[in-house]
């Protein structure tokens, strides 16, 4: 891969993430969907995630009712190429949580970690693994934690 061309694919990974971000603080979970391959395997938390596009749906179901708003933020992305179509991806994400039912709202800070397919000329998350560094107040009480070396 040319330098060119490996500054351009960057990019079009980069927006991936960052339609992720606004599609779920939007509510758009049918747009969520379009972000992954139908043999999906996404990992929120321990006993949190899905295997397959109806399995990631169902993880979908009632957002728009559970929180009042979300706000994402993505950054510190590193893409690692393993192949023409297939990348390696970590990234910081900072996620504020407002929920609709009287509570505090909760925050998450954490990693994302990756693996990216190009299917029919789009970027598609094929894998994605959250871990968490802390949470605040977050309705998730299990997690995938960073993982430091001592």
């Amino acid at each position: 891969m040319n330098d060119l061309t490996r500054l351009i694919e960057e990019r079009a990974i980069e927006r991936m993430m960052y339609e992720y971000s606004h599609a779920l603080d939007m509510n758009q979970p049918d747009r969520l969907a379009d972000l992954f391959v139908d043999d999906c395997e996404v990992s929120y938390a321990p006993n949190f995630g899905a295997t397959g596009m109806e399995a990631y749906k169902q993880t979908l179901e009632g957002i728009g009712t559970f929180f009042r708003a979300t706000s994402h933020h993505n950054s510190n992305i590193v893409i690692d190429f393993t192949g023409d179509g297939e990348a390696e991806v970590r990234s910081t994400v900072l996620a504020i949580h407002r929920y609709t039912k009287e509570r505090p709202d909760g925050i998450l800070y954490g990693q994302y970690f990756d693996t990216v397919v190009k299917r029919d000329g789009e970027w598609k998350f094929q894998r994605r693994e959250l871990r968490t560094t802390m949470t605040t107040d977050y309705h998730v009480r299990s997690s995938h934690p960073i993982g430091r070396r001592a």
